[in-house]
Formats: structure tokens, sequence, C-alpha cells
């Protein structure tokens, strides 16, 4: 197949493309660099089945020739992103997803939408199925990103309802592993380069706060099952194994060696307490659960950083 890739410079993005390359499709990947880096596809530029675009999706989207797919996975998400660039979140959640879902149109290709866990909010149902309709506050800081995923979700429902527009959504939940950033404030990331450096890792509130941690080639082999299934409804992807935050950190800093300690910080406004996805319909429907462990994967993204810090 020909697949488009928005956001294919990001951590995820990148990751899918090497799968899909890797599986015999050709893939047109679409990245502005607002977050994704260059590096993160530099090792498919010039080969055969991968064309790259610099390009802003909030745009109309413009690809000459046949395109069997479109999968947007363009968006700010972490909350050091979004929190920076609340306008730009909110713009390729509604405009990028109304141009590439016109685009999916057009070409009568399968769309897929990168959505999220934080559809669910500080969530008042635990663990989080798919039919849970959430706990969000529109008009807190994070509302930015959690509304511009749940806009994102409507109006991909509204295009397979309306224009019969075959879609699938993806509800990804944490994930973790090689080509995150350094700096993107994410837990793991943040945990492993503080730690490789000797650092306090950076606890938030007490860290009793709970988080579901799925390595990246575990999401991504979801994500390549559910585009090829037929199921228009959510589905959550995320490893169900629930840890608190202070448990992270301890493993983290067991694996490194490191004798640093923990610095607590007031809790972020309207930051989840729990998050632990139901993976019963992954399971069901695509016959998927993850399959990398919390200690394997830190050991391998650990590797990552401990590599690029070596480089500086």
């Amino acid at each position: 197949m020909r697949i488009l890739v928005t956001g294919v410079a990001g951590f995820l993005g990148s990751n899918l493309a090497d799968r899909l390359i890797a599986e015999g499709h050709e893939v047109v990947g679409l990245d502005n660099f607002i977050t994704g880096s260059p590096d993160n596809i530099s090792h498919l530029l010039g080969h055969e089945r991968f064309t790259f675009h610099r390009y802003d999706v909030t745009d109309f989207i413009y690809v000459a020739g046949d395109l069997d797919g479109v999968l947007h996975f363009a968006s700010p998400a972490s909350p050091v992103d979004y929190l920076q660039l609340p306008i730009q979140t909110l713009k390729v959640g509604s405009l990028g997803t109304h141009k590439a879902l016109g685009l999916a149109k057009d070409k009568k290709a399968r769309f897929l939408l990168a959505s999220t866990s934080e559809v669910y909010g500080d969530p008042a149902v635990h663990p989080q199925p798919e039919s849970y309709w959430g706990h969000v506050n529109p008009v807190g800081p994070r509302g930015v990103y959690d509304e511009a995923k749940r806009f994102a979700e409507a109006m991909t429902m509204a295009y397979h309802r309306y224009h019969g527009v075959d879609t699938r959504i993806v509800r990804i939940f944490n994930t973790y592993g090689p080509r995150m950033r350094q700096h993107d404030g994410r837990v793991v990331s943040n945990f492993c380069v503080q730690a490789l450096r000797g650092e306090p890792l950076t606890i938030y509130g007490d860290g009793l706060q709970t988080r579901s941690f799925c390595y990246v080639d575990d999401l991504i082999d979801g994500i390549y099952r559910l585009f090829n299934s037929d199921s228009s409804d959510p589905v959550n992807i995320g490893n169900p194994a629930e840890y608190t935050v202070r448990q992270l950190a301890e493993l983290v800093m067991e694996l490194t060696g490191s004798g640093a300690t923990l610095e607590e910080r007031p809790l972020p406004e309207d930051d989840p307490k729990v998050r632990q996805p139901d993976i019963s319909r992954a399971r069901d429907l695509l016959g998927w659960e993850p399959k990398v462990g919390l200690r394997e994967g830190l050991e391998r993204t650990l590797a990552y950083f401990s590599g690029l810090l070596s480089r500086g």
C-alpha cells in the first residue's frame, strides 16, 4: 500500500514509518518539525519507498497519486509541548484533522487517527474502557490537548458516518522508547536523563499517582493491527500494568545504579491521579497485548538515552 503519515518525524510517527516500510509499504511522510526531529527519519531519506515533505498539515494537503491510507500522527503530545504551543496544538487537532480526513475522503483511503488516553482526563472510572466518556476540564491548561483530541475523534466519526470514510481511532496510553526527546517533559525521559546525569529525579506531588507504560514496539504493533482491522470504534492501545511514578523512579535508579535523590515538586493542575487502559477490546478484536515488560523496555530506553548523552 501507499500510506501517508503526518507527524512522521515524531517519536511515534517515525517508529510507525519504520514498521510500514518493513511490511513492504510505501510511506509518504509530512512534518513541519515543530516537535519532530529530522534525526528520527534521517535513516529513511533516500529509501526507495519513503518520500518526505516538510509541511504544516493545518494547510490544505495535496499529494499526487493514489493513497491507500492516511495516518494522522501530527500533534504536540507532551505536556511541555502543548503548554508552550497551545494554539498550534488546537489547530493541528482541529484543522489538521479536517485536512487529513479531506485527503482520505478524496483518495478513498483508510484513515487512522492517533488519539490519546487524555480524552479520559482525570478519570472517575478505573481502569478506563473505551465506553467511558471521560472527565476533562475544557478550560484548564491541559484542555488544549485533551479537547483537541476529543474534537478530532468527533470529526473522524462525522466523516465516517456522513461521508462513509473508512476510519480507525487508536487511543494511545503512555508510551516510551527510543526516539523520545531528552527534554519532552514526559516522566520516562525525565527520569532516564536525570539518572544518567546523576541529577535528582523530579517527582510531582507525592509520586503515588499511577501510570501504565507501553514500550513503543508493542504500541506500533497494536496500531498496525488496528489499521488492518475492520473496526471503526476507538481502541485503547497501552500496557495495563500499573505503576506509581515513585516506583518508576526507583526502577530507573536501580537500572542505572544511580545514587540520585528524589526531588518533590508541586503537582501540575489537572494532572491525572490514575491512568490504566482496559485493553479487552484490543485483545478480542486484534489479538494484541503488550509483550515487553517495563524493566526490559527501560533497559533499551536507557541505552538509547545513554548514546544520545555521550554524543552531547
